[in-house]
């Protein structure tokens, strides 16, 4: 099954969160511009969640994130969050932000 749906936070452009499971876990496909204003959303979303580690975040059609995600994903991943198609720029951003 999966859920689509366009986030329109105030103040930022629009980006959509798509939601499929997979077997037991459940994938967060995400695109567009992930802003500040973006992750009261997707916390919204994991809380949903019974376990963290069962929750796939899929970054390949994002083309843009700020300080504050890379922060966040950072933490995503230390709880047990799996991050994939995660593109290099941001990977990149994450491991100096862990230093």
């Amino acid at each position: 099954m999966q859920h689509r749906r366009d986030c329109d936070v105030p103040g930022s452009m629009t980006f959509r969160i798509e939601t499929a499971e997979r077997g037991t876990f459940t994938l967060f496909i995400l695109s567009g511009r992930i802003e500040t204003r973006a992750i009261a959303e997707l916390k919204r979303l994991f809380e949903l969640q019974t376990d963290y580690r069962s929750v796939v975040l899929d970054l390949k059609d994002v083309s843009w994130v700020d300080r504050d995600v890379i922060g966040f994903l950072v933490r995503c991943e230390a709880d047990g969050v799996k991050l994939e198609n995660c593109p290099a720029y941001i990977r990149e951003w994450m491991e100096r932000d862990k230093d």
